[in-house]
């Protein structure tokens, strides 16, 4: 596990430029079984530097970006209704 720089960069205008968004789910965690919970699926962003070497940044539930190598994940594509479901469970 690395922890590099936020993902979310501040721009010339003074605004924070995010990256995409995505998610993926872990399917290997030999190295981080303490930090990585097999079959969880965990909000990531794409991360240039890290990509160079095989790594992708992925959100724990605080909040905190780490990388991790890309092996251990598999990207997921969240049901386009999802927004709607989590704001009707809320209301």
């Amino acid at each position: 596990m690395k922890r590099m720089a936020s993902a979310a960069r501040v721009s010339r205008s003074g605004k924070r430029a995010t990256s995409p968004e995505m998610y993926v789910m872990c399917v290997n965690n030999e190295s981080n079984p303490e930090s990585l919970d097999l079959r969880k699926i965990y909000r990531a962003t794409p991360d240039t530097e890290g990509a160079k070497h095989g790594y992708i940044r992925v959100f724990d539930e605080s909040g905190e970006g780490y990388l991790y190598p890309m092996k251990y994940f598999i990207a997921v594509a969240p049901p386009k209704t999802l927004s709607r479901m989590a704001r009707k469970a809320f209301s």
